[in-house]
């Protein structure tokens, strides 16, 4: 699979739905979840976390240093502690609300050229550093 941006989400985005928006942080920011390829496939009709499988470790906020530049965003790299449980092959960012996880947006799917994976969790840190040209375009 090559990286993706979730149709739905592009929907979502094109018709200013709720949480579509990058823009927000804590309980409505945007999150990166590591996620295990073996137990996760990614499908377009995909929509909400509640449809992943696979994630490892704790997601990780992308926090105040989002930027949003000639229709790129890009965020703050992240460490995930102490992470144990199955391999990481891919990573997905999706947007956080108050409510429950079945109402948490997907947008992207990233499992090509993110260097550092896939990885084995061994009870250290795994960090993610965004490539430089940004985390994806629109």
């Amino acid at each position: 699979m090559a990286n993706a941006l979730y149709p739905l989400w592009k929907e979502a985005l094109l018709q200013a739905s709720a949480s579509s928006a990058l823009n927000g942080s804590g309980t409505t920011g945007v999150y990166c979840a590591l996620v295990d390829t073996g137990t996760y496939t990614y499908s377009s009709a995909h929509q909400y976390y509640s449809d992943l499988s696979g994630v490892v470790g704790t997601d990780q906020e992308i926090g105040a240093t989002k930027t949003y530049t000639n229709g790129v965003f890009d965020g703050g790299d992240l460490t995930y502690t102490s992470v144990t449980g199955n391999s990481v092959e891919a990573l997905v960012v999706y947007i956080k609300n108050a409510g429950a996880n079945t109402t948490w947006r997907l947008v992207a799917y990233i499992d090509t050229s993110v260097t550092g994976l896939p990885v084995t969790p061994n009870g250290g840190n795994i960090s993610v550093t965004w490539n430089a040209s940004g985390i994806f375009g629109l």
